[in-house]
Parts: C-alpha cells; structure tokens; sequence
C-alpha cells in the first residue's frame, strides 16, 4: 500500500547561512582559514597568530588546528637545509683537504665565508627584509663563490713560495694576482643581480631575497677575503722566514761530447 509521508516528519527544514563547500581531505572535513603576510616574516606572524588563538580560542572536542600552506613549505625546507648545509660543509672540508692536505690551508680558505654571510645578513637588514628560503639559498650559493676565493689565493701562495720567493713577497704577488680577477668577478654578479634584488613586482618575494644576499655577500666578502687572508697566511704558513720551500733538485743533463781533433 503507497503512502505520502510528509518530509516535516522525517526532517527539520530551516533557511539558514553556512559554508557554501565542504572541504575533505585524507576522508576528513576541514574548513579553510586564509591570510597573507606582509611587512614581516611568514614564521614571526604564525608564531604570533598561534600565541594569541591559545590564549583567546578554545576549540570543542574533536577539532584540531594544522598551519599548513606556505607556513609548512617553509618548514619542511628549513628541515631539508638542516641537513643539505652541513652536509655542503663536510664535503668542503674533505675536498679541500684532498687538495692542500693541510688544516691550516684549509682553514684559511674557508675564511670567506664567514665575511660573505655578514654582507647577506647586512643586505637583508639594511633592505628590511625577513629571512626566507629563498634567502638561505643564497646564502649556501655564497659558501661556493667564498671558497673559490679562497682556494685561489691560497694556491696562487703555494706556487708564488715554490718559485723561490720569501713569504711576504709570495703573498703580495697572490694578493695582487688575483686581486684584479676577484674584484671583477664579484662586481660582475652585483651588477647582474642587482635589478632582482631592487624588484617590487609580481614574483619579486621569490628572487629579491635571494639576489640580496648574494650582492650583499659579494660585495662584502672579496674585500675582506682580500685583506684578512693575506695577514692571517703570514701567521700561520709565513713561519719559515725567507727560506723556500725544499725543492726537487733539478734534473741531471746530458754531457755534451766534445769534438775531437781531425
């Protein structure tokens, strides 16, 4: 037997507001919160949005907050760069000490580094700008340009005092020999990024920070590489006063025959 139901019955109809989709995501529903940052960095305002919705929001049982969006890109790049930079860093030190063999030569041609991230830092600061991924891979872009500087200065000695010149005097004519090359190198990169690091339009907040640090670095770093390596290779490797190096003695020449009388 057919019967009409009314639908008051089974169901209680209302007219109201409300989400308009429903979101799922790993067969769970979720409602989306959106919001852009600007004028400071992406993890200072969600540290500071988390602060203020522990102590103001109290979510009913069965809710949970995720910050996920770029917040979560970020984080995720910042543990990859936690292991990426040391890693960057032990093969350095491997490579280079495959090529000098000594820690001291080593050292002293990881002396740039240290100046080249003072000058991003100082680019970034100066230029009111947060520390970013972006920014970090600059940084680590900086470690091999540095230790490139250094490695050649530190070469261009050990060639300089294997020629026979006294310590000082090696070390001008590397100095002075590489001088001209690095200064041109490094105001070449500043010049070609500088208009990146001066962008204001779309897809600015990407390549600014990066070309920020890297003309911060590369203008700080040559300079001081130039004059802190020089005085600190006197101190460590200049110790052997005016006397070359051992060299290989030279190769015994064939005698020349002499010509008999007829």
């Amino acid at each position: 037997m057919n019967a009409y139901i009314p639908l008051k019955e089974l169901a209680d109809i209302s007219l109201t507001s409300g989400a308009s989709w429903i979101y799922h995501e790993t067969m769970t529903r979720f409602i989306p919160v959106k919001f852009s940052v600007r004028g400071r960095d992406l993890a200072g305002a969600v540290s500071e949005a988390r602060e203020r919705i522990r102590k103001n929001v109290q979510l009913p049982s069965g809710y949970r907050m995720i910050w996920a969006g770029e917040f979560e890109d970020l984080q995720l790049a910042k543990e990859r760069l936690e292991l990426i930079v040391p890693l960057s860093l032990v093969l350095i030190l491997v490579l280079l000490y495959s090529l000098f063999n000594s820690f001291a030569e080593v050292l002293l041609s990881l002396l740039g580094i240290p100046f080249a991230i003072c000058g991003g830092i100082l680019a970034l600061s100066v230029s009111s700008q947060p520390f970013s991924i972006s920014a970090a891979i600059g940084f680590v872009s900086l470690f091999g340009v540095s230790v490139m500087n250094g490695i050649l200065l530190v070469t261009y000695y050990n060639q300089s005092r294997l020629a026979g010149q006294k310590p000082f005097d090696a070390m001008f004519t590397a100095a002075s020999t590489r001088m001209r090359p690095l200064l041109m190198t490094s105001l070449s990169a500043c010049l070609g990024l500088l208009p990146a690091a001066m962008s204001h339009g779309i897809g600015s907040q990407v390549q600014r920070p990066l070309a920020t640090v890297i003309v911060g670095g590369m203008l700080l770093g040559p300079v001081m590489l130039l004059i802190v390596v020089p005085a600190l290779t006197m101190v460590f490797l200049g110790r052997g006063g005016d006397q070359p190096p051992p060299q290989s003695p030279p190769a015994a020449q064939p005698e020349t025959p002499t010509p008999g009388l007829s």
